[in-house]
């Protein structure tokens, strides 16, 4: 008989680290309990909250789906079932689909699209296209998901070439320093298990969860200053640190100075 899909162990993925060692109900102990709960549950909700007033209105919309895709990683680990990867993969998606549809620059829209409005419909038939495709062959989800960042990547790099502002510049090589930590630990705990099950130390997909956390408490800041800069060019947005920018470990985060009245 085909095993349930909420089943315990039902997945066509397992993580490096080893099942049901530290709990008898949670399979992949240290995946499930410490990171997402950190990297998602904590640091999302912190990036929101000093990013305040600065873009605001798009950001409304990502709040929930950050927070799920916490909330399904969760889930996955514990259970590994094939309903918790898929939840865990599709959640990211849909996230990655609001932030496009309400922060990708209008410059770039393909010819065809006049509108935003358009573009959302572009982007909504892309992830129902994308979620249908996901159930074909879901081992092959995660890779997809990790290439979608090659081209954020390549968005922040003609963004650049446009910006003189040394700040953003710096915040954009911290932000990649952490995103490559974060892929170097996901394909090192993908590829490399056997060698970390050798010495006992099969933790790096849990370090991925806090790299890539990381990664996005600078990305957020930085797609809103050129957010801001495109849809509200009368305001000058300017990126800061909490708590002070001579403090080892900072959060960044963005201000506006309003424009100033002429008589």
């Amino acid at each position: 008989r085909m095993p349930s899909i909420f089943s315990y162990q039902s997945a066509e993925v397992d993580w490096c680290e080893s099942n049901f060692v530290r709990s008898a109900v949670i399979a992949e102990y240290y995946n499930t309990d410490g990171t997402p709960l950190f990297s998602f549950l904590f640091l999302t909700p912190l990036n929101f909250l000093l990013l305040g007033g600065a873009g605001t209105g798009s950001l409304c919309h990502l709040k929930v789906p950050l927070l799920l895709a916490g909330v399904f990683s969760m889930y996955f680990h514990m259970t590994l079932s094939y309903v918790g990867q898929l939840l865990d993969e599709l959640s990211i998606l849909w996230t990655l689909a609001v932030a496009y549809s309400f922060w990708y620059p209008q410059a770039y829209f393909p010819k065809c699209i006049k509108t935003r409005r358009h573009f959302f419909w572009l982007t909504g038939i892309t992830t129902v296209i994308s979620t249908l495709m996901s159930f074909v062959k879901p081992t092959l989800n995660a890779y997809a998901l990790n290439c979608i960042a090659f081209h954020l990547l390549y968005m922040t790099w003609k963004e650049l070439k446009k910006c003189n502002d040394k700040r953003v510049h710096r915040m954009a090589a911290v932000m990649v320093m952490w995103w490559a930590l974060a892929i170097t630990s996901w394909i090192s705990d993908r590829w490399l298990c056997w060698l970390w099950q050798a010495i006992n130390f099969p933790y790096f997909h849990s370090f991925w969860h806090v790299l890539i956390a990381m990664s996005l408490l600078y990305c957020c800041p930085l797609v809103i200053y050129f957010d801001v800069s495109y849809e509200m060019p009368s305001f000058k947005p300017k990126l800061e640190y909490w708590p002070s920018d001579s403090w080892p470990v900072v959060v960044p985060y963005v201000t506006l100075e309003e424009p100033h009245k002429q008589c």
